[in-house]
């Protein structure tokens, strides 16, 4: 029995084929099946049911597998003491980011370029989602670290976070929207939005989150007329009279010039935040946890910002 045909066995298991898997350990298919049932014979067991649309383990198969992750788990944990002795990094790190925080003010691009520099062996997926599907993806130990947006003036459960971005939300409005007929000074009470039409980031982002707790502490629900991903389209939607463009401060539209007029929003004062996050324990891997120190390291801190590691 070797590791080899271990990791193997796992693999069809997770992905309900030999295709796939396969294709997943970038390997041709005959071989693959020949290694299972070299496997099998000296097991004298099958291990898969190759009967139906997809494979599943058999009854024997399913009592096998975890003691085949915990085999694969005490050869990695080998592997990761032995690097760490000698300095030598490797493996994988996946890195999740919420959609559009490129824009914001550190160079995620330049440094992953630099930690690839220092440490050639490891590779690194970057993805972009939702935040709220990638805090389920940390708990789940899917993803390692994730840049997200957050609503919370604390972590959940299970999450730890650093501030990265922490700036007010304000409303951004076409001239001559009858939102700023009232509108005495620089600012607009939340209540003044109630009924409006407004434009946001999509639900499973920080700022989305952000406006419907503010909203449901005033008493009401918001009225979203428009939705995009992308806080500069939000702008030139209401630079067209389609509504309010709820946004952080700093990315109302400048580039539109006269065109919008941006009020913070107060009673409640209502906040977006970027944060770095991962597990609470920790990344399980040296090479999440050279990343994420590296990232700690040199990611830009708001005043007051909040950390719980």
């Amino acid at each position: 029995m070797e590791l080899r045909q271990l990791r193997y066995f796992v693999c069809i298991v997770e992905e309900g084929g030999f295709t796939r898997a396969a294709e997943r350990l970038h390997l041709a298919q005959p071989g693959l099946s020949a290694q299972i049932r070299q496997l099998e014979k000296e097991l004298g067991q099958a291990l898969l049911d190759r009967s139906g649309r997809s494979v599943t383990p058999t009854e024997v198969g399913r009592a096998v597998l975890p003691y085949a992750r915990a085999a694969l788990a005490a050869a990695e944990s080998v592997r990761q003491t032995v690097d760490a002795y000698t300095g030598l990094l490797r493996g994988r790190v996946t890195l999740g980011m919420v959609s559009g925080a490129t824009g914001h003010p550190f160079d995620i691009a330049a440094l992953l370029a630099d930690f690839h520099d220092a440490h050639p062996s490891v590779e690194v997926a970057l993805t972009e989602d939702t935040t709220e599907r990638m805090r389920a993806a940390l708990l789940a130990g899917e993803l390692d670290i994730a840049v997200l947006g957050t609503a919370e003036e604390v972590p959940p459960p299970g999450v730890a976070f650093q501030t990265v971005i922490d700036v007010p939300l304000v409303a951004t409005a076409a001239h001559g929207d009858p939102v700023l007929d009232h509108v005495r000074g620089t600012s607009v009470p939340l209540a003044d939005l109630r009924d409006r039409p407004l434009i946001c980031l999509p639900r499973g982002t920080g700022v989305r989150a952000a406006l419907e707790h503010g909203c449901a502490r005033a008493g009401f629900r918001p009225r979203v007329a428009f939705e995009a991903a992308a806080p500069h389209v939000l702008s030139r939607l209401a630079a067209r009279g389609l509504g309010i463009a709820v946004l952080p401060a700093g990315e109302d539209g400048s580039p539109l010039g006269g065109q919008l007029r941006t009020l913070h929003i107060v009673r409640p004062e209502m906040r977006a935040r970027v944060a770095l996050a991962w597990q609470a324990g920790g990344p399980s891997s040296p090479a999440a946890r050279a990343l994420l120190d590296r990232l700690r390291a040199v990611v830009p801190k708001p005043p007051d910002s909040w950390t719980t590691a």
